[in-house]
């Protein structure tokens, strides 16, 4: 059913019924710019309509910080989908190829979508063919310039490999490693012996250390669903992406002599000047706070440190930089290829992401300063400044 928004909330809600299994799935979109909205489709158990709603508002949010109005990328509205279900349930793709079908009104005409946490591109590709849809970001379609050429190059992009990693599984990474190196080099730490804590080796996780430990800095400790591996003196990055499997879980035969297996939270309390949540939302709560020593805490996931915790940390001199800054990279890297500020090449589509997300970072951290506020506020204020801007230039839609 739809369920109607209030004037200060979601443009549209709409929870759905899976009519063979039960599950639940949600749709959000919070806003439009020129009828179009964008944001991920994630499915994990326990996943909530309240969930999706924050994470479409925080779309929102992402895409207003990357409005440049000399790039030919043109923000979107911000949206978000959910599956409550299991993606390692044998029943799953079923489950995403039919709550597709269902929202294939929204996807060729306003939700523009692709993989987020449990689901990848390639997935979210087959079972969007599979429910009839020509592509999972068709909604964008008619504000191409040449669409031929656009969606060519897009599909090009997809089919550069880096090191045997597809350049869509890393330019969120590189955004993330690019977001920590501004915040050391901001605070005047060198990036060589820097220690680094990461949770989650999936895409985002794994990319952000193979980016972090290229630079010099010595990932420590790295949380999957089998635990945490540490080592003080630094991890093999490269071998244990080697040795994770489909859903970043470390296959511990691989691991050095000198590695330990510890408990699943351990990556918290580790000795690391920078924790990275890279997996899961709401993994940092008021009461495990208190086990983070760390100077700075990058946000790769969405939302994983909840407001009563980063009010804690913030006391206790904690920095977060928030997810709406940090992990917006690979959304970007989409619309910058498929409206062609970059071309379909590595090199410079790392090269864009660094300058965006170090520039966006940096004004950040200078509103923050100003303002006398957390990072996350400064954003927010940077947020509300541009809105009414893109509002005022392409309508205003709520």
């Amino acid at each position: 059913m739809t369920t109607p928004a209030a004037t200060t909330g979601p443009l549209i809600e709409l929870t759905w019924t899976d009519h063979v299994s039960g599950r639940k799935g949600y749709l959000v979109v919070d806003r439009l710019v020129r009828g179009v909205s964008s944001g991920g489709l994630r499915m994990r158990p326990g996943c909530t309509l309240d969930e999706v709603a924050g994470l479409a508002r925080g779309m929102t949010m992402k895409e207003a910080l990357h409005y440049d109005p000399r790039s030919r990328y043109i923000p979107l509205g911000g949206a978000k989908g959910g599956i409550d279900c299991d993606p390692r349930d044998p029943a799953a793709y079923g489950v995403l190829v039919r709550y597709l079908k269902a929202m294939r009104p929204y996807i060729e005409s306003v939700w523009t979508t692709g993989e987020d946490l449990g689901l990848s591109q390639d997935l979210v590709d087959e079972a969007a063919a599979e429910a009839g849809l020509v592509s999972s970001i068709q909604a964008v379609y008619p504000l191409l310039d040449d669409e031929a050429a656009a969606r060519e190059r897009l599909a090009a992009a997809f089919a550069v490999d880096v090191d045997g990693i597809g350049l869509d599984a890393l330019v969120g990474g590189c955004g993330v490693a690019e977001s920590v190196l501004a915040a050391l080099d901001r605070a005047g730490v060198p990036h060589a012996g820097a220690r680094v804590a990461l949770q989650g080796l999936g895409t985002m996780g794994g990319a952000t250390a193979r980016f972090l430990a290229r630079a010099g800095l010595k990932v420590v400790a790295v949380a999957d669903l089998g635990g945490t591996v540490a080592h003080p003196d630094g991890l093999d990055v490269e071998a244990l992406l080697a040795a994770r499997d489909a859903h970043g879980t470390v296959d511990r035969s691989a691991l050095r002599a000198g590695d330990r297996d510890l408990p699943g939270d351990a990556w918290l309390s580790a000795d690391a000047d920078v924790l990275v949540p890279a997996a899961v939302s709401y993994a940092i709560d008021a009461v495990n706070q208190r086990r983070i020593t760390a100077r700075w805490i990058v946000e790769a996931a969405n939302m994983p440190v909840l407001p009563d915790a980063e009010a804690l940390l913030a006391e206790r001199g904690v920095t977060v930089l928030p997810d709406v800054v940090v992990n917006s990279g690979t959304n970007a890297w989409w619309w910058w290829t498929l409206f062609g500020d970059i071309g379909a090449d590595a090199d410079e589509a790392f090269a864009h992401t660094r300058r965006a997300l170090r520039t966006l970072v940096d004004r950040t951290l200078a509103r923050a300063e100003r303002d006398g506020t957390t990072p996350r506020a400064a954003a927010h204020a940077l947020v509300a400044d541009r809105l009414p801007v893109l509002a005022e230039r392409f309508g205003w839609y709520r």
